[in-house]
């Protein structure tokens, strides 16, 4: 037997137990005489409140207020952090002395791995090459180059 066939067969049972207890058993009038007597009782009011929108300034305000608890409660996790491990954890070594942060954490899951720009493979505090002698002693000649005389 499948699930329609007893569906077919379980349906008009189950109207008619229920046909029953609500008909024949007086549970319908006893709801709505409960009904009834409860609507007597309690008048019926409608309150109706205006609330004026909130100005443009409050969004902004409550946005910096989030923003501001956001960032104490980021500040309060990393104390917690840094008391968790402690300074006796490694016997008052300091693993990352001497050490500076990466320029960039790497590509973005799913970004290619290709640099994005012509210098990207490159620190900030990288100095770059002097070319300050580049030329030497010829340097001095530009001016007669560009005809602008000595």
């Amino acid at each position: 037997m499948n699930k329609t066939e007893l569906k077919r067969l379980l349906k008009p049972l189950i109207k008619e137990c229920i046909k029953e207890v609500i008909f024949e058993d007086g549970v319908l009038s006893g709801i709505v005489s409960e009904v009834v007597q409860g609507v007597g009782r309690v008048p019926l009011v409608e309150v109706q409140r205006t609330v004026a929108p909130p100005e443009e300034d409050t969004f902004s305000e409550m946005r910096q207020k989030s923003i501001e608890k956001q960032k104490q409660r980021m500040n309060e996790h990393r104390k917690k952090l840094s008391a968790a491990v402690g300074r006796e954890a490694y016997n008052g070594v300091n693993l990352f002395e001497g050490t500076a942060p990466l320029a960039s954490a790497g590509p973005a899951p799913g970004a290619s791995a290709t640099p994005q720009g012509p210098l990207s493979g490159v620190a900030p505090s990288d100095p770059g090459v002097d070319i300050t002698n580049l030329f030497g002693s010829v340097g001095g000649n530009w001016k007669a180059h560009m005809g602008t005389g000595k």
